[in-house]
C-alpha cells in the first residue's frame, strides 16, 4: 500500500533517456510515489512506463495528455512535475504546472533569461514552487564553486561543454550558468591582446556580455561534459567534469524533489538548494 505522506510525482518526458532514470529513481525513492508519465510517443500511449523501460510493471501509463495528468496529479495532493522535454516546449509546461499547483523541477535546458523571470514572478503570484535545474549533478556544482575561486585571481576563461548529438540547444545550460556565476565575481573577462579576425564565422565559439568565450561539441559517444579553462602567463588551470551514466544525475533529482515541496517561489540552480 502507498505511503500516503510519500510525494506524488509525475514525470514529463517519461520515455527520454532522462526520463527513464527519474522513473526508476522515483519508483525506488521509499519516500516518493510515481502517479503519471506523460510522453508524446505514439507507440506507448496507454502501455504501462514500468514495462516500456523495462523496470517490470509499475501500473502508470504513458499518456500524452499533459493538463489531464496535471489535473490528476493535483487531486493526489501536493504533488511535483520533473520535466526533461524539448526547449520548444519546457517554458508551456513549466507554466501550466505552475497554474494546477503542481510544483515543477525542470531539468530541460534552453530557457531564456526573460522566460526564466516570467515563470519566476508567475510562481510568486501562484505561492508555488518550481526549480530550474541546468544539471543536477553535484560534481558539476563543485566545479563551479571552484571556479568562482579561481575566477578572484585569473582574468582569461573559456568554456568547452561537450554532449551527445541528440541535445537540441546550444549553449547548454550548465555552460550559460557557469558563464554567469563567473560574471558575478568580475565584470570582463579575456581582455583583448590583439584584433582576432576569424576565417571560419564562430571559430571562436559564442562570446558572453563579459567576453567570456563557449564552445559546444555535439558528438554521439558523449552524455554530458564541461571544462573550464583558465589562462596565465606561464600557466593553465583547467577544471572538468565529465558523466559517464545518467544515473549520476538521480541522486540531485531525488534532492531537488523534496527540496521543491515546502518553497513558494522559483530557484535557479542546484547550488542554491544543497
Amino acid at each position: 500500500m502507498a505511503n500516503q505522506t510519500s510525494i506524488p510525482v509525475v514525470v514529463n518526458g517519461a520515455c527520454g533517456k532522462m526520463g527513464r532514470e527519474v522513473i526508476k529513481a522515483v519508483s525506488q525513492a521509499a519516500d516518493m510515489r510515481l502517479v503519471g508519465a506523460i510522453d508524446k510517443n505514439p507507440t506507448a500511449q496507454g502501455e504501462d512506463i514500468g514495462e516500456v523501460i523495462g523496470c517490470g510493471p509499475l501500473e502508470i501509463p504513458v499518456m500524452a495528455d499533459l493538463e489531464a495528468t496535471l489535473v490528476m496529479a493535483q487531486s493526489e495532493g501536493q504533488s511535483v512535475m520533473v520535466d526533461f522535454t524539448h526547449p520548444d516546449t519546457v517554458y508551456e509546461t513549466t507554466r501550466a504546472a505552475i497554474a494546477y499547483g503542481v510544483r515543477p523541477v525542470v531539468g530541460t535546458t534552453g530557457l531564456s533569461v526573460e522566460q526564466i523571470r516570467e515563470l519566476a514572478e508567475f510562481a510568486d503570484k501562484a505561492s508555488t514552487g518550481c526549480l530550474i535545474i541546468p544539471n543536477f549533478s553535484i560534481g558539476v556544482v563543485l566545479m563551479q564553486q571552484a571556479a568562482q575561486q579561481a575566477a578572484q585571481y585569473f582574468n582569461h576563461v573559456e568554456i568547452i561543454e561537450l554532449h551527445h548529438n541528440q541535445k537540441a540547444d546550444a549553449p547548454s545550460g550548465t555552460a550559460v550558468q557557469t558563464a554567469q556565476m563567473l560574471a558575478q565575481v568580475q565584470s570582463q573577462y579575456n581582455p583583448a591582446e590583439v584584433k582576432e579576425s576569424e576565417q571560419l564565422p564562430g571559430a571562436r565559439g559564442g562570446t558572453t556580455a563579459e567576453g567570456i568565450h563557449i564552445h559546444s561539441v555535439r558528438l554521439p559517444g558523449l552524455i554530458a561534459h564541461q571544462e573550464i579553462i583558465f589562462g596565465d602567463p606561464g600557466q593553465i588551470y583547467t577544471l572538468r567534469h565529465d558523466t559517464s551514466d545518467r544515473a549520476s544525475f538521480m541522486p540531485g533529482v531525488l534532492l531537488s524533489i523534496r527540496r521543491v515541496m515546502p518553497l513558494k517561489s522559483l530557484i535557479y540552480g542546484l547550488d542554491k538548494i544543497l
